[in-house]
């Protein structure tokens, strides 16, 4: 299955579809994003990038909210919190802090990692 993402304003993914590899295989037998986008567009109208789950393509695979950037050619991810920072390779955001082995989760008001305790008292 071929996996199509409606861009919106800013680059914003709306949507994630899916269309199946047989509707996509142009005459020399390759499979044509060109094709998945013509389909896209005719049934729903729109503006709509390929996208992928084994990220041979646009670095992540798109989700609803994350960004398509054309000139990095790449989907990104929301940021999480405003202190983390773009892995430029790969599109992902990392903290500015490297998260220690554990449980952990990122206090931005404090800019590091906690610990999480299971308090049952």
């Amino acid at each position: 299955m071929a996996h199509f993402a409606e861009i919106g304003e800013n680059g914003v993914v709306l949507r994630v579809i899916v269309v199946a590899n047989s509707d996509i295989i142009d005459s020399n037998g390759n499979e044509s994003e060109e094709m998945g986008i013509n389909i896209c567009q005719n049934a729903l109208g729109g503006n709509w990038v390929q996208t992928s789950y084994n990220a041979r393509s646009r670095k992540n695979y798109a989700g609803i909210g994350f960004t398509y950037d054309e000139a990095r050619d790449a989907f990104i991810p929301p940021k999480p919190f405003p202190s983390w920072i773009l892995n430029e390779q790969s599109c992902i955001w990392n903290a500015p802090v490297e998260k220690p082995i554990g449980d952990y989760t990122w206090d931005e008001n404090e800019l590091n990692w906690k610990e999480v305790t299971n308090d049952a008292n």
